[in-house]
């Protein structure tokens, strides 16, 4: 049985470590490439880096980070945000990036994965997801950062994104995003329902029982937390040992 994966998440802007509750509010919390290498040595499994206000200009900042922490954790890690086309999956790629996720252009151009997956191999190619639960339930797809409802319905975005070559899925409830109240369950059971490739649940993680929960009432393979592990809430070693005790199988 494949080890379940504990990823802490580097929301940057600027080229500085941030951190907000349900995408707003955000607060400076440090160096991706100081938090990375700290990380990597308490004993994460993978990391991810997401530039949430990605552009064109901020492309060279990304860069250089990701090639400061190419060189200095040796995990495998992921990095998002603006990435618009195989050009610029390539280039994260060469800079040191294991993996690289897509979200608001894929979703204005899904045939992007397709091309993606086919150059580099759709292990390399993370689909990010933004979802929150619509007043009919189901869950609607977001884009630009969480701030544009694009009407799109999760279950359906995902088996798309699938087909034309995601290998992995990193899927955040933004209801849940920053609140510390555990994962979204119901969300994640349907998307692993729905497809059968690597789902990573990110938004909510505030205590350890809540990334046991999602490993043992789930099929996530990874559990994503940002504030829990930023701030020093808990430790990953804790967080290890708890999933083992519960019997989750677990990089020690």
């Amino acid at each position: 049985m494949l080890k379940k994966r504990i990823i802490p998440c580097l929301d940057v802007k600027d080229g500085r470590v941030v951190k907000g509750i349900n995408f707003v509010n955000l607060t400076d919390v440090g160096d991706p490439v100081d938090a990375a290498r700290a990380y990597y040595e308490a004993g994460c499994d993978e990391l991810v880096f997401l530039d949430i206000t990605a552009t064109h200009e901020g492309r060279k900042t990304t860069l250089d980070m990701v090639r400061r922490v190419a060189d200095q954790v040796f995990i495998p890690f992921t990095v998002g945000g603006g990435i618009a086309s195989a050009a610029d999956m390539n280039q994260m790629l060469k800079a040191g990036a294991d993996k690289v996720a897509v979200n608001s252009a894929a979703l204005a151009n899904p045939l992007l994965i397709k091309d993606c997956s086919e150059k580099f191999g759709s292990q390399c190619v993370v689909l990010a997801i933004d979802a929150k639960k619509t007043a009919s339930g189901g869950w609607h797809v977001y884009a630009a950062g969480g701030r544009k409802d694009t009407g799109r319905d999760l279950l359906e975005w995902v088996r798309e994104a699938v087909s034309l070559g995601a290998g992995e899925i990193l899927l955040t409830s933004m209801d849940k995003d920053g609140t510390k109240s555990g994962f979204d369950l119901e969300m994640l059971a349907a998307v692993s329902d729905a497809v059968n490739v690597p789902i990573i649940a990110s938004g909510g993680a505030g205590e350890i029982e809540h990334i046991v929960e999602v490993f043992m009432q789930t099929r996530a393979t990874g559990a994503l937390a940002a504030s829990i592990f930023h701030y020093g809430e808990v430790s990953i070693a804790e967080t290890k040992n708890a999933m083992a005790a519960a019997g989750i199988e677990v990089r020690l």
